[in-house]
């Protein structure tokens, strides 16, 4: 079984409340949905669907887990956190009004979290994706409590991951190249974008991951300079390029495997830019070990990609991090402030695009101290069928 041990989850716990403590918060309310699940399932391995759910987490006292109305059943048989309460905000966004169910509300949260320990100052981690009704209903009814951002009190505890992680990762990895694989041996020209997906998605679940590791995609033509897009019914053609990004989701980590194909030889302008962008791809991977910052090793690669004659095709680069979330923090950026360590986990992402095509190269690794271990590498190479 790929999983995370039940103790791991109470080390995640007491690791925040150092760290909580250490800002001076006196306890995080983590946010999470069924997109965006990441945080609140790292807590309690609770996955929210249709409701929302979060965790109260105090400094000192016990961590109580918060879900919609209709999720009590599920909860319980899921939650490695025992205490559960049922909330209104956390309802599905339709709004029902569930007249008759008894539900809490923030004060009852505190007492049974905190008991007599006052709540002055409260985090809220998934600032960006924590909606509105949960905000003003803080607000009313906790009056004089202070909200402060605290996303960078948590999300650190996810950047550096541990063996359990590693070895869930690995195998939603492997998992992805088995779709991949089961691709390349199936496409054919006529076939939909759509129905090239469902191969992967077949196999995926075949295979025993839990989920998709993200929205899978594959698009021919034109559209392959989407940086973000969706699979159609439009027709698999030859000699275009076929962009394929496929990802598994194991034990609550996401993987994804992207690679330009093609069925007979592209024109040569393509092919061109295609097998530039395998080269960046690989050069990314040398720039990286522990140690490096990761401003120094976005500038080394840009300059890298302008002294070859390719900066009007880049939109960005070269890498964001992958873990419980396909896209996570931190992103690797000109403007990063942090150094790479052992055992962080990076989504390698280079994309290049020009006005009628693109491609996209992504694989994963994990850095070491001296260089990267790659946890997909069977299609970083050129794919003709």
């Amino acid at each position: 079984m790929y999983t995370i041990p039940k103790a791991e989850y109470g080390k995640r716990v007491a690791k925040f409340q150092a760290k909580m403590k250490a800002a001076g918060l006196d306890a995080c309310l983590v946010h999470g949905s069924e997109a965006e699940c990441a945080s609140v399932r790292y807590l309690s391995d609770y996955w929210p669907t249709f409701e929302a759910g979060a965790v109260f987490v105090p400094a000192e006292g016990k961590p109580i887990l918060l879900i919609g109305p209709e999720s009590e059943n599920y909860a319980k048989a899921r939650s490695v956190i025992p205490d559960i309460m049922k909330m209104i905000e956390y309802r599905e966004s339709a709004e029902p009004q569930y007249p008759g169910i008894p539900v809490a509300h923030y004060p009852d949260v505190v007492k049974a979290s905190m008991r007599d320990k006052p709540l002055k100052k409260l985090g809220i981690v998934g600032h960006s994706i924590t909606p509105l009704p949960v905000y003003l209903a803080l607000q009313a009814e906790l009056p004089g409590v202070e909200l402060i951002r605290a996303d960078d009190v948590f999300l650190p505890l996810r950047f550096i991951k541990s063996d359990s992680e590693l070895a869930c990762m690995r195998r939603a990895f492997a998992i992805s190249e088995i779709a991949v694989r089961a691709i390349v041996d199936e496409i054919k020209p006529g076939m939909t974008e759509l129905q090239v997906i469902g191969i992967a998605q077949r196999e995926i679940y075949k295979h025993g991951a839990e989920y998709e590791g993200h929205a899978l995609y594959c698009f021919c033509g034109p559209r392959t300079n989407n940086a973000i897009c969706r699979p159609t019914g439009n027709q698999i053609i030859e000699h275009e390029i076929i962009q394929l990004n496929i990802g598994a989701r194991v034990g609550g980590y996401a993987s994804s495997v992207g690679l330009p194909m093609s069925i007979g030889k592209l024109p040569e302008r393509k092919q061109r830019l295609v097998e530039f962008g395998l080269e960046a791809h690989f050069k990314t991977m040398e720039l990286m070990k522990a140690g490096r910052p990761a401003a120094a090793v976005v500038d080394e690669y840009e300059k890298w990609v302008k002294s070859r004659g390719f900066s009007e095709y880049l939109l960005y680069g070269p890498c964001h991090s992958i873990g419980m979330m396909e896209v996570e923090q931190p992103w690797m950026e000109s403007v990063s402030t942090y150094d790479l360590q052992k055992n962080m986990t990076f989504q390698v992402d280079t994309f290049f695009a020009g006005d009628d095509f693109g491609l996209r190269w992504e694989n994963g690794i994990v850095v070491t101290e001296t260089g990267v271990e790659q946890l997909s590498s069977e299609f970083m190479k050129l794919v003709e069928v």
